[in-house]
């Protein structure tokens, strides 16, 4: 429990909801706005590229350009996070935001926007959003109560998959009916509420260190304890075996639709929308859950093992009906498995080392999809999409299985 949060007392039946403690929900409140601008910025990145190039080249650069900066800096934020008030991180990266946003907004109302100033604000947006995770992960756990985080990561994860569909809309709606200055104006607004409601939290205190060890020395430092924490390494690798099934599937989905139900855009639009539902229930499930390691642990390893069957039924039920109870399913697995894997994670380590853990986890959510889209479709233009999915499923239902028969080492394992 953080240290400026009182004990509950012994009589008092413990709420299950993080939204019961008043500084997490000036915290949610503040992740919500925050939420919504990245996901407004980054359609409107991509699409800004578009217009400008006519190019899909260009719209996979912008992306990569996105993405990249998470992989190689991540880790060095996560250093950071661990030597400093997370709270003050978390602030400076949404003003940050709001800074590049407006300026981005500023260069569409004087019409002096070009490719590459759109390149450079993309990266960086992406060096933003790579300081912002390690600092985000580090500072829930200080301002919410052990026995809530799977509450708390649940509900994150929810505003997660609910701003990744309504973001987007809204960008295209305000471009269909003003211009991208004021597009961008509006995710501006969205980091300008962040802001606000963030500094409502209180400030936290760095944890204590030995500041003789360089930042090179503490990274070393953090993957020394991955490396000595069993069931660290073990979550670790459910996340990477769920980022190689479920989410690389999810990556597909346009190839999917298109192999399987013709290729129409409103097929693929329906199934984006069940994909998206899927996440969304499975972060309330995750929500619901106390601060638990065996019974969370179970219900990881149960979602590993439903993803990994329910894409076993792609190989020979192609109508849009069968597929949309196969992605609502794979997507809802996906989703317990990530926010059940990460409130794992965060309930084992200690402040000490939270944001360099927390980073690597990061890495690993975010890197294994691109590596499995990447694998997946590269083995499918030998063999066929179909058949290769189907061999994947039939190994990631071996493998999570396999998975299972450690489930019991979280028993009995105290948390914090």
């Amino acid at each position: 429990m953080p240290a400026d949060m009182p004990e509950a007392p012994a009589s008092r039946p413990q709420s299950r909801s993080a939204l019961s403690e008043p500084i997490f929900r000036n915290y949610f409140i503040a992740t919500s706005f925050a939420t919504m601008g990245v996901w407004i910025a980054r359609f409107l990145i991509g699409w800004s590229v578009w217009d400008l190039t006519q190019s899909a080249l260009w719209v996979g650069v912008t992306s990569a350009i996105l993405l990249a900066p998470t992989f190689l800096l991540s880790p060095i934020f996560g250093v950071i996070s661990d030597r400093i008030d997370p709270r003050g991180g978390v602030v400076t990266t949404a003003l940050l935001n709001t800074l590049i946003c407006v300026g981005i907004a500023l260069l569409f109302f004087f019409d002096v926007m070009g490719l590459l100033t759109l390149l450079l604000s993309a990266l960086a947006f992406g060096c933003v959003t790579a300081a912002h995770h390690p600092m985000r992960l580090a500072l829930v756990p200080r301002i919410l109560s052990r026995h809530l985080l799977p509450s708390g990561i649940g509900m994150t994860a929810i505003v997660f998959n609910v701003s990744r569909i309504i973001g987007p809309a809204i960008g295209a709606g305000i471009i269909s009916v003003a211009n991208l200055g004021v597009a961008f104006a509006l995710a501006a607004f969205c980091f300008c509420g962040t802001l606000f409601f963030l500094l409502r939290v209180p400030k936290v205190v760095p944890v204590a260190r030995d500041r003789s060890i360089s930042l090179f020395g503490d990274l070393i430092e953090g993957f020394r304890f991955i490396r000595q924490a069993p069931l660290v390494r073990l979550v670790l690798l459910m996340t990477l075996a769920n980022g190689l099934i479920g989410r690389t599937v999810l990556e597909l989905l346009p190839a999917i639709s298109g192999q399987l139900t013709g290729g129409s855009a409103g097929n693929l639009a329906i199934l984006s929308g069940v994909a998206g539902a899927g996440s969304i229930v499975g972060g309330v499930i995750v929500s619901r859950q106390r601060g638990d390691l065996a019974r969370i642990s179970r219900l990881v390893m149960l979602a590993l093992v439903l993803s990994a069957a329910s894409l076993l039924p792609l190989t020979g039920l192609h109508t849009l009906l069968w597929l949309i109870g196969i992605i609502t399913l794979c997507s809802l697995a996906m989703t317990i498995i990530g926010t059940g894997c990460q409130a794992l994670i965060q309930m084992m380590i200690d402040d000490q080392f939270r944001g360099r853990v927390m980073s690597i986890w990061t890495v690993v959510s975010m890197g294994s999809p691109a590596i499995g889209a990447l694998v997946v479709g590269a083995i499918s233009e030998l063999i066929g999409l179909i058949p290769t999915l189907g061999i994947l499923s039939a190994l990631a239902l071996l493998f999570s299985l396999n998975l299972t028969r450690q489930r019991r080492r979280f028993d009995g394992v105290r948390s914090g």
